[in-house]
């Protein structure tokens, strides 16, 4: 349980990057900046755990055995924020990158039986919930609905393609972003 609740403080140390823009610290191309570093390093880190072998403490506290041979979580998160942020403007990008820093966490301390397909219906209200106070403060209704039911499926359903599961990680910000993105451009 100690390494979960650490999983999640990580995770959650990433709404950083978001706020950063949200608070004026960084501009919104200071922060697509950043996401282009933070996905090069993880993308670097990644290919020296996996192809070179290098282990450090931390892999072993923080990623799970399914990840072994396969990209980790923080590095799904790291690329699908990033992939949100060079793609979407600010106030769609930046709900979702919280969704995912915020909301999911809270929802995977609610769930953390990581051997079920389907989230139990309580957890999935919750990142519903979480998702879409979120949202609404970036978003008119509409797309603030839009934007924390796609991350809610993402979050609650883990599709397999190839063998190889779907991370919420990657999910939650490219699917709530492109629903918030075709809500506003619907309305």
């Amino acid at each position: 349980m100690a390494n979960e609740i650490a999983r999640r403080l990580v995770h959650a140390s990433g709404a950083v990057v978001p706020l950063s823009w949200v608070f004026d610290v960084l501009t919104w191309p200071q922060v697509r900046v950043l996401l282009v570093a933070g996905s090069a390093l993880a993308l670097v880190l990644e290919f020296l755990r996996i192809v070179i072998g290098v282990e450090w403490v931390v892999y072993d506290a923080l990623t799970r055995e399914y990840e072994a041979n396969n990209l980790a979580g923080y590095a799904l998160y790291v690329l699908g924020g990033s992939l949100a942020g060079l793609v979407f403007r600010p106030d769609i990008a930046v709900p979702a990158m919280l969704m995912l820093t915020i909301a999911d966490p809270v929802s995977g301390l609610l769930g953390s039986d990581e051997l079920r397909t389907v989230k139990a219906p309580h957890v999935l209200a919750t990142m519903f919930a979480v998702s879409l106070a979120i949202a609404w403060s970036f978003l008119p209704a509409i797309p603030a609905v839009a934007a924390a039911i796609a991350a809610t499926l993402a979050d609650g359903v883990k599709p397999v393609v190839a063998s190889y599961v779907i991370d919420d990680n990657l999910s939650i910000p490219i699917v709530a972003s492109g629903a918030a993105w075709v809500a506003l451009v619907a309305v």
